[in-house]
């Protein structure tokens, strides 16, 4: 039966959400607010200066324009800003990359302003001294990009956390299922050894030497399952082994105790081929994956192992005719604790995918998979 979410854990995942949003949006709103507000005295600023600068025009003649005035227009050494006199002439200030010669670009400059900032309109006593055009000063340019700056803070900090918090709980997770299979592996051990006594008790005795043999077949069997949980948890070793001939002793084991109703098929482009491998783990891989097509297939259809060689790596497709995987299950299923089946702890496919990655550095993905089956590409690295 596959996991469930408790409520209390569904409750905190909602909270965190909840409160991660409301946190956002808080801090988007507050720059928001300190953006507007800033643009505000900016625009405050650039209206004193356009009513120093009108005093300028008006007072040109007579020379009599205040020490005031003169600072106001002094001061002001962060806003880019155009200004068009009456006469069409044009005065730029703080933009130092801009010449009056260069018409087209100033013409684009002040397109832009407008889009930033109304333009502000000189006049004394009706009549139309000049058009101020100014745009938003390197500060207010850089605040406007702050919140950006403050969301990738926040998500980069989330991301780290995540990533801690998912990588102790595999740690745990690891650790926890290690124990399990070396627990199992040693509570096996113990009845298989007195197995294995009686066993040779039984050879002695006028019996009819085939039931011997197949005990020990089935004590053989348990030996290997055995084998196969103690190295679980623990980096097991790999020897050079023909991938070809290992790969068919795992499908032949299969189809000597399956049903007739399944249908096996074996294919391979070459006779041999070196690869590193851990047999008893790979022919648990096999049989998995063998497993899994079976039952998709619910007991009957059609089963086929294909090797296919190429530069670095051998690819081994195990196909079925089952009902299929969604597409947007093929990572999903190689999860600890996914499963589709109404009985089982959705360990199979994880562990597979443990044995192939991890202890052979390969790689497994679902290749496709539709209405008239899956196929599943297990790939490993060949010995050069």
């Amino acid at each position: 039966m596959g996991m469930r979410l408790n409520p209390p854990r569904k409750f905190s995942n909602a909270f965190l959400l909840i409160s991660s949003f409301v946190i956002v949006s808080l801090i988007l709103w507050n720059t928001n607010s300190f953006f507007r507000k800033f643009k505000e005295e900016e625009r405050h600023k650039m209206e004193i200066w356009a009513t120093a600068q009108s005093e300028l025009l008006r007072s040109s003649e007579n020379q009599e324009l205040g020490t005031l005035h003169l600072k106001v227009l002094q001061l002001n050494t962060s806003t880019p800003m155009i200004l068009v006199n009456a006469d069409n002439s044009v005065k730029i200030n703080n933009l130092p990359a801009v010449s009056l010669q260069d018409t087209a670009l100033i013409h684009r400059k002040i397109a832009a302003f407008e889009n930033e900032n109304t333009p502000i309109l000189i006049a004394y006593q009706g009549e139309h001294l000049a058009t101020l055009y100014y745009g938003n000063s390197e500060v207010l340019n850089k605040l406007k990009y702050y919140p950006i700056a403050l969301l990738l803070i926040i998500f980069l900090f989330g991301a780290v956390i995540f990533f801690f918090f998912k990588t102790n709980k595999v740690s745990e997770q690891n650790k926890l299922w290690a124990g399990m299979a070396k627990e199992t592996a040693h509570q096996i051990g113990t009845p298989l050894t007195s197995l294995l006594g009686w066993n040779e008790l039984l050879k002695k005795q006028s019996l009819n030497p085939q039931i011997t043999t197949e005990i020990e077949k089935d004590i053989g069997r348990l030996q290997t399952i055995t084998e196969r949980f103690s190295q679980i948890g623990s980096t097991p070793k790999l020897e050079t082994s023909d991938i070809v001939a290992e790969t068919k002793s795992a499908f032949e084991y299969l189809r000597a105790r399956s049903s007739k109703l399944v249908h096996f098929t074996f294919n391979s482009k070459v006779d041999s081929l070196p690869v590193l491998l851990n047999k008893s783990l790979y022919h648990w891989t096999i049989e998995n994956l063998v497993k899994n097509g079976i039952d998709a297939m619910k007991g009957k259809g059609e089963i086929s192992i294909e090797i296919l060689p190429s530069s670095q790596y051998v690819h081994i497709l195990v196909a079925d005719s089952g009902h299929g995987i969604p597409r947007k299950q093929f990572q999903e299923i190689f999860t600890p604790g996914y499963t589709t089946k109404k009985r089982g702890w959705g360990l199979g496919l994880s562990l597979v995918k443990r044995i192939v990655e991890e202890y052979h550095t390969g790689k497994i993905k679902v290749l496709s998979s539709g209405k008239d089956g899956t196929v599943m590409q297990l790939s490993l690295r060949m010995d050069q």
